[in-house]
């Protein structure tokens, strides 16, 4: 099984135009955080239009739409569901038309009071058109925007009420806002593009669109770009204390990104490093398990001086849509995706490096293809710690009953899936991994400790 993050977004105020087109060049760059639904939607002259599907961004853009939708403003997102489920309706940008106007919202991550937000707004009248925390979102920027005088007002005064993990870009017919809740768990920055502003979960996406990074957006912070003009709330900054996640520098962000003044595939190395010397192995080859596998397996290769190959090749054209309606078959799809490179590793002992383990089984069957290509031993080594608890802020580690670290020990571990030996990543070594990073992190599926109290915590 493999870890998914909830969505990537991105927002841009151009006065050139054009922005639907540069949107769908972002969202492509953010693909990885969701391959479920994509969505944009934009401002042409204060008319919003929109277009959202279920499927990859390339799939569900055409050239056609992009024309349609070409505006001076633009928000876009792509979605994977860690709530609510991948139905159609929860396809983002979420849109709403209101006694104030219309708006067009995009979320990622989770809330953790959404039961008693929900329930609170169906008293007062509110219709749900999906299951999604995102949604409810929408309703509480809308409902203080009729007692206030703006749209960053609107979002000040709702952030206030919401508990958990949120990085938004809200479009309204004049103004583009950009807001992350105060406890930072999701990253969001901003670049700039001669005249135009962009917003993304990513720096990767700034670059793909030939944007210059800026700055991130603090936590609690609130931007606003109102005609080319950018000016900054930071009301809701008051005790905010930052608590990224710390899987995005491990598993979800893009190697070539840099967040919070750190570069992804430096943390990745890093950890390799640090695998090395925590769990050294007499090898000959040191393999990754692509993708975020392979930065991790060089810095394990440079720390301990065994060769580096590439042990793996990955057929890029299997996606989340391929049907895997039993375990057999879901073991089977790991062949088809991941196939073992006999050149490197026949005859060789083999350190295997992967980012995490959730059930076991995709493990084992990796594994086991290295051994039918002739590895004569698989060291495994994982750069993140043992699941021991899941997440509440927009990450699909599942619940205690189906993390395998939460009934059997390492050593256990390694019997089930089929390796020589072992080891995983200190919970000690997560505060080395980003030197750089200008942030705190969230460890709570390795630790049980979450900086704000969660349902079961």
């Amino acid at each position: 099984m493999s870890i998914h993050e909830e969505c990537g977004v991105f927002g841009i105020y151009d006065p050139n135009g054009g922005c639907a087109r540069t949107a769908y060049y972002g969202l492509y760059a953010l693909q990885h955080r969701g391959q479920e639904a994509a969505g944009i939607a934009t401002i042409n002259d204060r008319e919003l239009s929109y277009h959202k599907d279920l499927g990859l961004v390339g799939d569900v853009f055409d050239d056609e739409t992009l024309e349609r939708l070409n505006g001076t403003m633009a928000v876009g997102h792509v979605r994977y569901a860690t709530t609510g489920g991948g139905r159609r309706e929860n396809a983002q940008p979420l849109t709403l038309k209101y006694v104030k106007g219309t708006l067009a919202v995009a979320h990622n991550g989770n809330l953790v009071n959404t039961p008693e937000l929900r329930t609170g707004f169906e008293y007062k009248g509110a219709i749900f058109q999906t299951t999604t925390d995102s949604e409810i979102i929408a309703y509480a920027i809308a409902q203080e925007r009729l007692r206030c005088p703006s749209v960053e007002e609107a979002v000040c005064r709702a952030m206030k009420g919401l508990r958990g993990a949120f990085s938004l870009i809200v479009m309204s017919p004049r103004k583009l806002v950009a807001a992350r809740d105060p406890w930072g768990f999701r990253p969001l920055c901003m670049g700039r593009r001669g005249d135009a502003v962009v917003f993304a979960s990513e720096s990767c996406a700034l670059d793909a669109v030939d944007a210059v990074y800026e700055r991130e957006i603090e936590p609690g912070e609130i931007a606003v770009v109102e005609d080319g003009k950018v000016r900054f709330i930071r009301e809701n900054c008051e005790g905010a204390t930052s608590h990224m996640c710390i899987f995005e520098y491990i598993y979800f962000a893009r190697p070539d990104s840099v967040i919070c003044g750190q570069s992804v595939h430096e943390a990745r190395l890093e950890a390799g490093r640090i695998l090395a010397r925590e769990h050294p192995a007499e090898a000959d080859v040191v393999i990754g398990v692509p993708d975020s596998g392979l930065d991790a397996a060089m810095g394990y290769a440079e720390a301990s001086g065994i060769p580096y190959g590439e042990g793996f090749v990955k057929n890029r054209y299997i996606g989340r849509t391929f049907i895997t309606p039993d375990q057999k078959s879901r073991e089977n799809a790991v062949r088809l995706k991941l196939g073992a490179l006999k050149s490197q590793v026949a005859g060789k002992r083999v350190v295997m490096i992967d980012d995490s383990i959730v059930r076991g089984t995709t493990s084992r069957q990796i594994i086991s293809l290295l051994r039918d290509a002739g590895a004569t031993e698989v060291h495994f080594r994982v750069s993140s710690p043992t699941f021991i608890s899941p997440c509440y802020f927009g990450t699909d580690i599942p619940d205690k009953e189906n993390l395998i670290a939460c009934h059997h020990s390492v050593e256990e571990i390694r019997q089930v899936t089929g390796a020589d030996s072992l080891g995983f990543l200190s919970t000690q070594a997560l505060d080395h991994l980003a030197p750089q990073a200008a942030c705190g992190f969230c460890k709570g599926c390795f630790t049980e400790r979450y900086p704000v109290e969660t349902p079961q915590a």
